[in-house]
């Protein structure tokens, strides 16, 4: 029982982690994100890894609630047009694939939320909007938050429970519960 004992203590340490993290982020600052999504035409999302499948979940919760989401790098995704917005997410804020698509979008004059670790990244340049998460990075620059996890997993945790944040409040602004939202659901599983 020696191997249970230990996992027991790991897990008050990773949730204490996870909240010094999402102490420092502004629940205002979340309405206004999800404020955005709410105004938006349409919604894409993209992310890099781990980050990416943060993204593609944030994107199915969209859908569910009722939003036109796009996954960045799809085959059905269309192309971007003015009055859309993209979520970006990159934990470093340096994946080159998701800091130069911000930039396009942003050239093409749609917003952009950036969600970093990094508020002088180059994904944060290219935001009209910047989601600081303060969690530790696969890089462990010196800034960051101690972690005993490995790589990026503080960010990715983080990043989810933000994301579930934007969901709830997103649903709260339309109005859509969770019967329309399961209505939304697959069926074919």
């Amino acid at each position: 029982m020696c191997g249970g004992k230990i996992i027991m203590l790991l897990i008050p340490t990773i949730i204490k982690e996870i909240e010094t993290v999402l102490s420092q982020i502004e629940e205002n600052q979340l309405q206004n994100i999800a404020v955005q999504l709410q105004n938006a035409k349409r919604i894409f999302v993209i992310g890099e890894g781990r980050s990416g499948l943060m993204a593609k979940s944030f994107a199915m919760r969209l859908m569910h609630l009722g939003a036109t989401v796009y996954v960045v790098g799809e085959t059905i995704t269309p192309s971007i047009e003015e009055g859309d917005l993209l979520v970006a997410i990159s934990g470093s804020g340096t994946t080159k694939n998701v800091a130069w698509t911000a930039e396009k979008t942003n050239s093409l004059g749609c917003s952009v939320v950036g969600i970093t670790t990094n508020p002088e990244s180059p994904l944060a340049s290219a935001a009209t909007t910047i989601l600081h998460v303060p969690a530790a990075t696969k890089y462990r620059r010196e800034n960051e938050l101690k972690t005993i996890q490995p790589l990026g997993s503080l960010f990715d945790q983080c990043a989810h429970i933000v994301f579930d944040t934007l969901c709830l409040q997103y649903s709260a602004l339309t109005q859509v519960d969770h019967n329309a939202a399961f209505g939304r659901h697959s069926n074919l599983e």
